[in-house]
């Protein structure tokens, strides 16, 4: 009795069994950490599937007037570097009545610079460019034709060419993706 009366009432001195108890824990805890890993790991994306994911696209080659077409994840994208004239088009349709309206400045980041994934949004058909009556790309499959800022005008596609994510990483490189 003379080793309890200097403990205060209700506590108790951690033991050695305490101390097996919290690093078996640990030790589980651990172990199931480093078994479930590879199972996780291989979830992530392989390296061919990382590689489609972004492109860079050297603009330098690109004279005014021009378009590239570059494969990004299985798609066309459309690479054009646009004139005055198209320029000034893309943002006098602005005010346009559009069936999908947006502003020519909310789809570029620089107005000479043109980036569109080359998919029509009636059916998936891959418009020809510099084409219909708006000069812009025209699918020939079901007729919906695009302007000089990838808007549809006319036909059944529903929504614009779509703009991927792409960065300007110097005046002359881009990445997609």
């Amino acid at each position: 009795m003379a080793g309890t009366a200097t403990q205060k009432a209700g506590t108790t001195e951690p033991t050695r069994r305490d101390f097996i108890v919290v690093a078996a824990g640990a030790f589980g805890a651990v172990g199931a950490a480093a078994a479930l890993w590879p199972f996780i790991d291989q979830m992530n994306p392989s390296e061919d599937v990382l590689a489609l994911s972004s492109t860079e696209v050297d603009l330098s080659q690109i004279e005014v007037g021009q378009s590239l077409t570059v494969l990004w994840r299985g798609k066309p994208v459309f690479v054009r570097h646009r004139t005055k004239a198209e320029i000034e088009a893309a943002e006098k349709d602005d005010n346009a009545d559009l069936k999908d309206p947006q502003r020519d400045e909310d789809r570029v980041q620089k107005p000479e610079w043109l980036v569109l994934v080359g998919v029509c949004t009636h059916l998936g058909c891959v418009p020809l460019g510099e084409q219909g009556e708006y000069h812009g790309w025209f699918c020939p499959c079901h007729g919906s034709v695009y302007d000089t800022s990838g808007r549809i005008r006319k036909g059944p596609a529903p929504k614009n060419l779509a703009v991927p994510q792409y960065t300007f990483l110097t005046d002359t490189r881009i990445r997609i993706g």
